[in-house]
C-alpha cells in the first residue's frame, strides 16, 4: 500500500491528466477549469487501475473524480462483449439521478451509453435497458438485487465497481446487499470506494472485503481523524522479547480496558496462558470458541473482572466495546485497513487512547507500508530495562523499507524452491 501524494504535487489542469479527447471536450463545454483537491488526488491514481479507498465529502467534486478515469478506461479499451462494464452504486434515487445526468454530459462526445436503475421506475424498462447492454449503470443496491433475482444484469465482465457515499449506504442497512452484489462481479475488476469518513467500522470492514491492495486517498490524514489516539511503535528482537514487552505494558500502563491483537488464534491462546501466569487479568476470544464461552468472556470484560482481551481481527470485528484505552498489536496487522480497524477500538467518544505496535525485523516492511498508507510516521518508543538489540534495518530504500542484498534474495528463492521439491524441504 503506497502513500498518496499530496494534492499540490498533482497536475494543475484537467489537460495534464492525458484524458481521452472527447472527455476533455466535454469538460471544456461544462466550463470546468481547475480540478478540485479530491480530483487532483484521485484521478491520476484511478487511471493506474489501482483500487482506491477515498475519503471525500459531498460537494468536493468526487463524482467527476471517479467518472473521468472510468470513462477514459472504457474509451481506451473498447469492447464488443456483452455485459455491464461499469457499475456505480449509490444510497438514494436522487443521488443516482444526479450522477446519471453528470455522466450523460461527460459522455456527450463519445459512443458510450449510461443507464439508470432505481426503485420506483418501471422494472421491465430497466430489464430492457440492461439487455441492450448499457456500458455504464448508475444504481441503488435494492433495485439491483431485485434484477439479479431475475438474472438480468450480467456483471461477470464488470471492469469497474464504484461505491459512492458508502458510509451512507451502510447506515441505511445495505451492508449485505453491497457484499452480495460485489461477489457477483468480476473478481479482476477495479473497485473505487468513496466515503465521507474512513473512521467508521463498517467502511473498513467493507473495504477489506471488496478492495484489493488499495491506495488510500484522503484530503485529511488518518492522524487528523484519530488525533485523540497516541500511536507508538516499539522494536523487538523476537517473539520472546515481544512477550516480555507485552507483559510489562499490561502491568505498568494505566488503563481500564485493553485489547491485544494477534494474527493467529494459536498465538492468542499461548499469550493468554503466559499473561495469566504473570498476574494479568485477561481472557481470550477467537473463532474456535463456542458462543456460550464467547459470551462469558465478553461479560467478564465488560464487567471489569478481566481488563485485557486477546484476540484476532476476525474475533474482534463488530464488537461494541466501550472504555478501551489501550490497544497493543503483538503482531503487525497485514494491511493498513486492518491497522485502522484495530486502533479505532480506542479513543472513541472524545476519550484519549494509546496504541502500541510491537515490531520485529521480519515485520519492518509491513509497518512501513502501513505508515505510508496512513501518510504519517508513528512515534518510536523504548522501555527502560527492556531495550532490544534490533534498531531497524542497516540499509533503507527511499520508501523506508529494508534494502535486502541480492545474495539474501537469491538464497531465499533457492530455499523456497528446495522446499517445494519434496524430500529436501522441511516438513510443516
Amino acid at each position: 500500500m503506497e502513500q498518496a501524494l499530496a494534492p499540490e504535487l498533482a497536475p494543475p489542469t484537467f489537460a495534464a491528466f492525458a484524458l481521452a479527447e472527447p472527455l476533455l471536450q466535454a469538460i471544456q463545454k461544462l466550463g470546468f477549469t481547475q480540478p478540485t483537491a479530491v480530483q487532483l488526488a484521485a484521478i491520476p491514481r484511478a487511471l493506474t487501475r489501482r483500487d482506491l479507498l477515498v475519503s471525500a465529502e459531498t460537494g468536493s467534486g468526487k463524482t467527476v473524480a471517479f467518472l473521468l478515469p472510468t470513462l477514459h478506461h472504457l474509451l481506451a479499451n473498447p469492447s464488443d462483449e456483452y455485459g455491464t462494464r461499469t457499475l456505480v452504486l449509490v444510497p438514494t434515487r436522487e443521488l443516482a439521478k444526479q450522477i446519471y445526468e453528470q455522466c450523460q454530459k461527460l459522455i456527450e462526445f463519445t459512443p458510450l451509453h449510461v443507464g439508470l436503475i432505481t426503485g420506483g421506475a418501471d422494472f421491465r424498462v430497466q430489464q430492457t435497458m440492461l439487455r441492450k447492454n448499457a456500458q455504464i449503470v448508475i444504481a441503488t443496491p435494492g433495485r439491483v438485487l431485485e434484477l439479479m433475482v431475475e438474472k438480468t444484469p450480467d456483471f461477470s465482465r464488470l471492469e469497474v465497481l464504484i461505491l459512492d457515499e458508502a458510509d451512507r449506504m451502510l447506515e441505511m442497512g445495505f451492508s449485505q446487499e453491497l457484499q452480495t452484489i460485489a461477489e457477483a462481479c468480476n473478481k479482476h475488476r477495479q473497485t473505487l470506494l468513496f466515503s465521507a469518513t474512513l473512521n467508521h467500522d463498517g467502511i473498513l470492514t467493507m473495504a477489506d472485503r471488496v478492495l484489493r491492495d488499495p491506495e488510500m486517498v484522503g484530503l485529511n490524514t488518518l492522524q487528523d481523524q484519530h488525533d485523540n489516539i497516541e500511536q507508538q511503535v516499539i522494536l523487538a528482537d523476537n517473539a520472546e522479547h515481544k512477550q516480555r514487552l507485552l507483559t510489562w505494558l499490561l502491568l505498568n500502563e494505566t488503563f481500564n480496558k485493553a485489547l491485544v491483537f494477534t494474527n493467529s488464534r494459536a498465538k492468542a491462546d499461548q499469550l493468554g496462558g503466559v499473561l495469566q501466569g504473570k498476574g494479568v487479568r485477561c481472557g481470550v476470544l477467537h473463532g474456535d470458541m463456542d458462543q456460550k464461552e464467547r459470551n462469558r468472556i465478553m461479560a467478564l470484560f465488560r464487567q471489569g473482572t478481566i481488563t485485557t482481551l486477546l484476540g484476532t481481527d476476525l474475533a474482534a470485528r463488530g464488537l461494541d466495546i466501550t472504555g478501551v484505552e489501550l490497544v497493543v498489536n503483538v503482531d503487525v496487522p497485514r494491511t493498513g485497513i486492518h491497522y485502522i480497524h484495530r486502533i479505532g477500538r480506542t479513543g472513541r467518544n472524545d476519550t484519549k487512547g494509546l496504541t502500541i505496535a510491537l515490531v520485529q525485523d521480519s515485520e519492518w516492511n509491513l509497518m512501513v507500508g502501513i505508515e505510508r498508507f496512513l501518510k504519517q510516521r508513528i512515534n518510536r518508543r523504548t522501555i527502560k530495562g527492556l531495550e532490544g538489540t534490533y534498531t531497524g534495518p542497516k540499509k533503507l530504500k527511499a520508501s523506508g523499507k529494508a534494502a535486502g542484498s541480492k545474495k539474501k534474495k537469491l538464497a531465499k528463492k533457492a530455499a523456497a524452491k528446495k522446499g517445494t521439491n519434496g524430500t529436501k524441504g522441511k516438513k510443516r
